[in-house]
């Protein structure tokens, strides 16, 4: 009872409820809340701790930034869901709150866009720098297995790097991007690869333009760290897997490399274990021992590779 009367009191300030509107749109950071409600940060500071004491908010430091979510389930999440409800999205402050995130997001999608634009040319040899790409090439090959696959998607393709390592595996592959100069390095890199049956397009990784359970192998290399809501790529990826389909994940194990947000537009400083699974059995699939790699380089960091098969639903057999 106790629990649930400081719940209704830390909701029933205005901030404070303004803050769970705009989680429920996704985690964001004390800097980027900061931004939108135009408040100080030891204020918001104050209306934070309360929300996370009473079970409303997680709270996820990483490195020199905290970022906030909703709950993924549990009495909190229902109460913040139930409550939110009666929230009109017409509120002149509730729609303010939602301009000033779209601007922030779009400022976030700008800045990545020009790094990718920038570095697209030596991308590959950027993403050597910080962690042993031969030994994780080598590791994702023997976790895909023997069998080959009919139709493989790559999301976040980049300079279409890992359609062309898993080019003798597949007999169709589909790689997307939204940086256009890297889709064009992508194109030349599969034509010099030999790579027949291999196309590019543009394509955001969190609506995909693909049908729903058309791949039996989705890979995701290295994308998970610029997303907003990495999860929600996990999801997407498991859409678009046929029952039986695999997914590859290949990013950074936690990491205090702070220059790689303010130099390379990382927003997450890799992924515990723990989390990926958790979302990836929130997406229907499941996941096999991860895999981690550490770098030979004193500067270099350990990059983990998931691997998880979309489970059949009840009643149909895997193809």
């Amino acid at each position: 009872m106790q629990q649930l009367i400081d719940s209704l009191r830390s909701i029933g300030e205005p901030t404070r409820l303004r803050v769970l509107a705009l989680l429920a749109h996704g985690e964001l950071a004390v800097g980027e809340l900061v931004q939108i409600l135009r408040l100080s940060q030891p204020r918001l500071s104050r209306h934070m701790k309360f929300l996370t004491a009473a079970g409303l908010v997680e709270r996820l430091p990483e490195g020199a930034w905290v970022f906030y979510r909703l709950p993924s389930s549990g009495t909190g999440r229902a109460l913040v869901d139930s409550v939110l409800s009666f929230v009109s999205p017409d509120d002149p402050e509730v729609v303010r709150d939602r301009e000033n995130l779209n601007h922030v997001r779009a400022a976030r999608k700008t800045a990545a866009e020009d790094y990718f634009n920038r570095t697209a040319e030596s991308w590959d040899d950027v993403r050597g720098h910080h962690y042993p790409a031969d030994d994780v090439e080598s590791a994702l090959l023997k976790a895909a297995g023997q069998k080959s696959y009919n139709y493989m998607v790559d999301f976040g393709t980049g300079t279409g790097r890992m359609i062309s390592l898993f080019k003798d595996r597949f007999e169709r592959a589909e790689g997307i991007d939204l940086s256009h100069k890297m889709l064009t390095i992508a194109r030349s890199n599969l034509q010099t690869d030999d790579v027949p049956g291999a196309s590019v397009r543009f394509g955001d990784v969190i609506a995909s333009p693909f049908d729903d359970g058309i791949a039996d192998l989705v890979t995701i290399h290295q994308v998970l760290h610029y997303m907003d809501q990495p999860g929600r790529v996990v999801t997407e990826a498991a859409r678009v897997l046929k029952p039986g389909g695999r997914l590859m994940i290949v990013d950074f194990a936690p990491h205090r490399n702070e220059f790689l947000r303010n130099e390379h537009e990382h927003r997450h400083l890799g992924f515990e274990a723990r989390e990926l699974e958790n979302w990836l059995v929130a997406s229907g699939l499941k996941p096999y021992q991860p895999i981690t790699l550490e770098s030979q380089h004193q500067s270099g960091l350990a990059v983990t590779i998931w691997t998880a098969d979309k489970l059949p639903k009840i009643g149909e057999n895997a193809a």
